[in-house]
């Protein structure tokens, strides 16, 4: 009977210890997204960052990993950061890809290893992910248009200073922005546009080269947070502040100051805390063996506030 119980006791306590050693397992969500400079990518982060606090209060063990290349040009380094979280054994992947193109090779590799696969804010070329978060960018370069279609009374010069030429999203920024001015205000000529890879002192350099070559230019459309901001300063430096309108993306101290000095008249503000707390939560959901949606490579809209000086306080 003492042999029995004994028995019996010793199983109880296997029992307990296996339990314990499953709650106590630990789980890695890595992000990773194209720069840790600007703000948009750092409220991707913040938002992340909460929803992982959210899951750790709840009692799981759960590591956010964060990383990013030093500039948007750096495709090959974004891809070996993938590769690594896959080495790493990372339980789930948010992505946000600079190039729709050379990260699908990492993206499809994550998704074939049976990992959670989520992108952020922006689109690769293939179905092979599990959701995505991000802004209707179509829309927002179609309100973005007929802003700073209206600012120029739908006449005259205009230029568009863009981020990368790879990516999806500020493509879409932009050919979605091209269309909608072609259709909706034939008397407004596009003269150009040039590519800073987000980098505000770039966009400063292209957008003074374009006020010099061009001197009847009524007008900016800014594809991102940087290209916004050097835009902006280029504007104000060169004395044209409401001379020359200024329409943007995103949103930072940078852009909020630019807009309530009538150097910016309206930006297109999108919801990155929303993008990054809702990709963990689908990670959480998608580690746990439940579904996000009924479909793979399902579309999310986080929303776009057009923000102008009229509304400023309203945004965070």
């Amino acid at each position: 009977m003492k042999k029995v119980t004994l028995i019996i006791v010793l199983a109880m306590l296997l029992s307990v210890c296996s339990v314990a050693m499953a709650a106590e397992k630990s789980y890695t969500i890595a992000l990773i997204t194209m720069d840790s400079m600007d703000q948009h990518w750092l409220k991707v982060k913040a938002g992340a960052e909460a929803a992982v606090a959210d899951l750790v209060k709840e009692g799981h063990d759960v590591k956010l990993v964060f990383d990013a290349p030093a500039t948007k040009v750096d495709s090959v380094v974004q891809a070996n950061m993938v590769e690594n979280q896959i080495t790493n054994k990372a339980d789930a992947i948010l992505l946000a890809p600079m190039d729709a193109e050379a990260l699908v090779p990492a993206i499809e590799e994550v998704y074939d290893a049976g990992i959670p696969m989520i992108l952020i804010d922006t689109l690769a070329n293939t179905k092979k992910f599990h959701v995505i978060y991000q802004t209707d960018n179509g829309a927002a370069a179609r309100l973005a248009a007929d802003e700073l279609g209206k600012l120029v009374d739908g006449k005259g010069e205009i230029a568009i200073i863009n981020a990368q030429a790879g990516s999806q999203t500020t493509m879409t920024r932009e050919s979605e922005f091209r269309k909608e001015i072609a259709e909706k205000f034939p008397d407004i000529k596009i003269v150009g546009v040039q590519y800073c890879d987000g980098d505000k002192q770039k966009a400063l350099n292209y957008a003074e080269d374009f006020m010099m070559k061009n001197p009847n230019l009524a007008g900016f459309y800014a594809c991102n947070e940087g290209s916004t901001v050097g835009t902006g300063n280029a504007v104000d430096q060169a004395g044209k502040a409401g001379v020359i309108k200024v329409v943007g993306f995103d949103f930072s101290d940078e852009v909020k100051d630019l807009v309530s000095r009538g150097v910016i008249q309206a930006t297109m503000v999108q919801n990155p805390w929303v993008m990054g707390n809702e990709g963990v939560k689908a990670a959480w959901k998608l580690i746990n063996g439940e579904k996000v949606a009924d479909e793979e490579a399902f579309v999310v809209d986080t929303g776009v506030t057009v923000v102008t000086k009229d509304n400023l306080d309203e945004v965070k």
